[in-house]
């Protein structure tokens, strides 16, 4: 799997005239329908096999769409003029800025999923399970759907058939919020906070626009667990999966899933898949509960954030060794293949920003390794794969190395790319064309060779730690296997060429069921070139390694 995340609000948005903090009729929005088949057709060109759409559900926005019968929220519990698309308004519908005809939103959604598989990709959606917009009102449910919260008892700070917590007989607290010409945001009861915040005092840091939602655990009572009989809120969730994998939708990605008590996937996910085949991909940043959310939770795939991710992001930028990167492997035996990995999502700061490697072809080596390593799935983020730095002051956000989830904005490289909906990248630089042609190699790469897809792995790193012609503090070497063919990778994180020396030992061989010394046909996979070669423990294979890159050489046995 290559997964693409890509927000639908900036992605079409050719509007380069752009204010700081500006509305929608300021600075534009995407559509649905920028996602056109020729759109498509340009996006599985890089090697995607699924597009993960994000912000999709409908969630607060400061947008007036009264006129749509959709209620409009208060200023002071929204970010951003656009609105974070994790503060959910209602679960039953989609972002009304994304359509072109907002009282056909839901159609023109469904007509994004079929488009999408009528260009050989599958479409991935956000599922926020943990908390939603203070304003939560459902307006699209059906009318026989009880809404979340409509028969609480709101004199209790928690019950197990609510669906909110509260704060008895006190008001929230906002002092930081501006009304922006509302009359003042009033909550009575103050509802907790989305990221556990039991008090009716949020600070500006905290998920002050949402609310936590109840699946059973008491969490100021020494977290105490009622989930017999099943909560109300647990039905209420399951529901609303029905209702997007009823929309053709082929995966969900859960927002902070581990903020939710893993025996409500244990109970959701085997009866959503009992119904529809689709997967499940996890947010969950606590290593020692990996093995609970696939195992007892049921998910298919769970973020590689802080092994993977943070520390290629450390080796790119000169602070760890990338001998630190067999810990990654090791630290996940068992279930590396459930591991998702990325370099870039809306979360992190971009690649190429001045935050972290300041050029995205600095990242070219983490790349390989992140998309190449092993069998488990790859993402990319929207203009990632040209470079985009990030580097936008948009508004709410601010200049922080990340493209805008809160305002209505455009991205440069992808307007650039899109070029008035031609996406013939004729606006691009040469480096900004040749960053997407490198991404596109190896995610075609990641994608189809069957040593990457279906392969062993064997890491070269132990066989070279004393070799003199090998920098393990700068490169890294490992091979994949299939049958007969073999797949060298080693990369460079050095910022100038270096000439290495790799030491192929017995135990490669071994694992990988080829043999020492063997003529093979070596094709250089990134520029296509072919020789007769071998490998063998006698001696140790020379290769060039170009400055912040690599190569990846295909061996094919049987001649």
């Amino acid at each position: 799997m290559i997964i693409y995340q890509v927000f639908p609000r900036w992605f079409g948005n050719q509007n380069a005239s752009l204010t700081p903090n500006g509305s929608l009729a300021e600075n534009g929005v995407g559509k649905f329908s920028d996602f056109t088949p020729l759109a498509l057709s340009q996006i599985k060109d890089l090697g995607i096999t699924h597009i993960w759409y994000t912000g999709i559900i409908e969630h607060a926005t400061q947008t007036d769409y009264t006129s749509h019968q959709i209620p409009k929220d208060h200023s002071a519990v929204v970010k951003g003029k656009a609105g974070s698309p994790y503060a959910i308004k209602d679960y039953y519908d989609v972002d009304p800025d994304l359509a072109d005809d907002v009282d056909q939103r839901i159609e023109e959604f469904e007509a994004l999923v079929k488009r999408t598989h009528d260009a050989g990709m599958k479409v991935i959606i956000d599922f926020v399970p943990n908390h939603v917009a203070r304003q939560y009102n459902s307006h699209a449910r059906y009318l026989y759907i009880e809404d979340l919260g409509q028969n609480d008892d709101t004199t209790k700070a928690f019950d197990p058939n609510n669906n909110f917590y509260y704060i008895p007989g006190q008001p929230l607290t906002l002092p930081f919020t501006e009304n922006d010409g509302d009359v003042e945001y009033s909550e009575f009861p103050a509802k907790a906070t989305g990221n556990d915040v039991f008090t009716p005092f949020p600070t500006q840091n905290d998920w002050y626009e949402t609310v936590k939602l109840n699946y059973g655990v008491d969490y100021v009572n020494g977290h105490t667990c009622h989930f017999d009989p099943i909560p109300d809120t647990w039905h209420k969730m399951l529901n609303i999966l029905r209702f997007w994998a009823g929309k053709g939708i082929d995966g969900f990605r859960c927002d902070m899933a581990e903020m939710v008590p893993v025996e409500f996937w244990n109970w959701a996910i085997p009866l959503i898949k009992q119904e529809y085949p689709v997967i499940f991909i996890a947010e969950v940043y606590n290593p020692e509960r990996y093995r609970s959310y696939l195992f007892k939770g049921h998910f298919d795939y769970l973020y590689d954030k802080v092994g993977l991710y943070d520390t290629l992001r450390a080796v790119i930028c000169g602070n760890a060794p990338a001998s630190r990167i067999p810990s990654c492997w090791m630290a996940l035996e068992g279930i590396q293949p459930h591991m998702l990995n990325f370099l870039e999502n809306h979360d992190e700061q971009r690649l190429a920003s001045d935050f972290f490697a300041k050029d995205a072809r600095i990242g070219i080596s983490g790349l390989m390794i992140s998309a190449l390593m092993n069998v488990n799935p790859m993402m990319i983020y929207a203009g990632q794969e040209l470079g985009e730095r990030g580097m936008d002051q948009e508004g709410f956000s601010g200049r922080d190395g990340r493209t805008t989830i809160f305002d209505y904005w455009s991205v440069e490289t992808l307007r650039n790319w899109i070029n008035g909906g031609k996406f013939d990248g004729a606006k691009l630089t040469n480096e900004q064309r040749a960053i997407r042609e490198t991404y596109r190699k190896i995610l075609h790469i990641a994608h189809s060779e069957r040593a990457i897809t279906e392969g062993k792995f064997f890491d070269l790193m132990y066989a070279n730690e004393k070799n003199r012609f090998f920098n393990s503090r700068n490169q890294y070497a490992f091979l994949r296997g299939y049958k007969q063919e073999v797949i060298l990778i080693v990369t460079n994180f050095s910022h100038a060429e270096q000439k290495v020396w790799v030491h192929i030992p017995e135990d490669a061989f071994r694992v990988l069921e080829i043999k020492d010394n063997e003529a093979a046909l070596q094709t250089d996979l990134l520029t296509g070139e072919q020789t007769i070669t071998t490998l063998t423990t006698a001696w140790p294979f020379k290769v060039t390694l170009p400055a912040c890159s690599g190569v990846i050489l295909k061996f094919v046995y049987d001649l």
